[in-house]
């Protein structure tokens, strides 16, 4: 199934919502120059087409305690399926893997964990993650800042 085409009023719906998701419809059909019922069924068409796929409240990581982001990249023995299958199965159930993903180059897997302190992360890195058959090597790149985290899409 080929997505649909979005044009520059879904555009500019997706755009206010990326940027304040608690808007009202009332106050959303104002900013993208509609009035609340054709925005509205807008809204849930790119809804229903899987466009907006769900709804967050972004939670600064440091207010639950959790201040150190790490990079970790790991290397299976062998890309084969069923390590795969595994690998991804067990970082899915993860809460401190905050994004996984399955790359090209030197690694099989990038991975950004989210942990209180050095110890949780020795606990997440000797407990879990080495245990994980296939897995050859772990190599893990503290954030010392964040100079830029962004969740809106960019839009033409």
């Amino acid at each position: 199934m080929l997505p649909r085409a979005l044009d520059t009023t879904d555009r500019k719906i997706l755009r206010e919502l990326q940027r304040e998701g608690k808007l009202t419809n009332a106050e959303l059909a104002s900013r993208v120059g509609l009035s609340p019922s054709p925005c509205l069924a807008r809204v849930r068409a790119l809804e229903h087409d899987g466009v907006i796929s769900r709804y967050v409240a972004l939670v600064q990581p440091e207010t639950l305690g959790l201040g150190i982001s790490v990079f970790i990249q790991v290397t299976l023995e062998r890309q084969v399926e069923p390590a795969l299958e595994t690998f991804e199965a067990r970082m899915a159930s993860y809460p401190e893997v905050m994004e996984c993903y399955l790359m090209t180059g030197d690694s099989d897997y990038l991975l950004r964990v989210l942990v209180r302190d050095i110890t949780e992360l020795q606990r997440f890195i000797v407990q879990n993650l080495s245990k994980i058959p296939a897995v050859a090597n772990i190599k893990s790149s503290f954030a010392l800042k964040q100079v830029k985290y962004n969740t809106a899409l960019p839009m033409e």
